[in-house]
């Protein structure tokens, strides 16, 4: 049997392996397109780090993802329906959050667009970089005369 700081832990570690899994994930999905690549982030989250109860009497709760799996692959317990049922309700939640988010920053990434093209200088200098250094060149070749103390001033 686990006593308390057994149970404290097995949720440290087991929180430290789901973030590097997490991490794993967001490098995987990140060749992705944004609005299929960041729901299917927000679903590898819920499906790390969503917890169920496993024993209501103790309160002991343990990830679902891992309820789930042991007692399919084990075929031991009665908690797996309703870690599915948990993974359900955290992924509905995540996912109605996420799309208030997006809600949210669409417009104003709309609006920063708009604005940032407004406020875009008009008046660029269209000539190219090698149109710029002939000029310059120009510049330089211009002749200079020497002043009583014989230094070499430019004509302006």
């Amino acid at each position: 049997m686990m006593n308390e700081n057994d149970y404290l832990l097995a949720w440290a570690a087991y929180g430290v392996a789901a973030l590097g899994c997490l991490l794993v994930w967001m490098r995987l999905t990140s060749w992705m397109w944004r609005y299929l690549r960041e729901p299917l982030r927000v679903l590898g989250a819920v499906l790390l780090f969503s917890p169920t109860i496993v024993d209501p009497s103790r309160e002991l709760f343990a990830p679902a993802l891992a309820v789930t799996a042991m007692d399919l692959l084990l075929k031991v317990g009665n908690n797996a329906w309703r870690a599915v049922a948990d993974l359900t309700l955290y992924a509905l939640i995540a996912l109605a959050v996420y799309l208030v988010f997006v809600a949210v920053r669409w417009p104003i990434e709309r609006w920063w667009q708009g604005w940032h093209e407004a406020h875009v200088e008009e008046d660029e200098d269209p000539r190219t970089l090698r149109e710029l250094m002939d000029q310059d060149d120009e510049r330089l070749a211009r002749p200079y005369e020497r002043d009583r103390n014989g230094r070499l001033e430019p004509r302006i």
